[in-house]
């Protein structure tokens, strides 16, 4: 990618580039092609289709139901509850 087409692509996403800018990003995407031309490059034929290579299955915790004792404490200390409501002022 030469540089004619960094200005345009930056132009078409109101970014202004410096010379400066410009040379980082055209090394940067230089190397970035480099990279895509070396992944064609690879035998993938034979590989089924991933959505992540390291996941191999969802990690989840199983859920498992307990009994949860803070709620009747945390009403206790509010200042005000009506019918095991936590009664709040209005803001508006």
């Amino acid at each position: 990618m030469d540089t004619s087409e960094l200005h345009v692509t930056a132009e078409l996403a109101h970014i202004e580039l410096t010379d400066a800018e410009t040379a980082t990003l055209a090394e940067a995407v230089a190397q970035m092609v480099d990279y895509f031309a070396r992944m064609q490059e690879l035998p993938v034929d034979d590989l089924p289709p991933t959505t992540h290579a390291l996941l191999t299955r969802n990690r989840l915790r199983t859920d498992t139901v307990r009994p949860d004792s803070k709620a009747d404490e945390l009403i206790e200390a509010a200042p005000d509850v009506e019918d095991r409501f936590i009664v709040i002022p209005n803001v508006l």
